[in-house]
């Protein structure tokens, strides 16, 4: 049974390997990033950069889209504000 058939949100991030894996952003707070990576069937893991075999939060890439078009229009300002 390959990794693919066993993908699921909340997963050990260090079961998805550790190719492949991008910090597309880079914070100002002593390295702990968000990484992400796009996964075969089109979807996309995120992980903590300083618990690299912590959880990931695996989305659809639908659900990756909606998030970042909403984000784009100021739909998530309140997470920051």
């Amino acid at each position: 049974m390959g990794v693919e058939s066993r993908i699921y949100s909340g997963m050990p991030a260090a079961d998805l390997g550790t190719d492949g894996w991008h910090k597309p952003w880079s914070g100002t707070n002593g390295g702990s990033c968000v990484e992400v990576k796009r996964l075969p069937d089109g979807s996309v893991a995120f992980r903590q950069s300083a618990d690299p075999e912590g959880p990931a939060l695996v989305y659809t890439r639908d659900e990756v889209i909606s998030f970042l078009e909403g984000a784009k229009t100021g739909q998530a300002d309140f997470l920051v504000a």
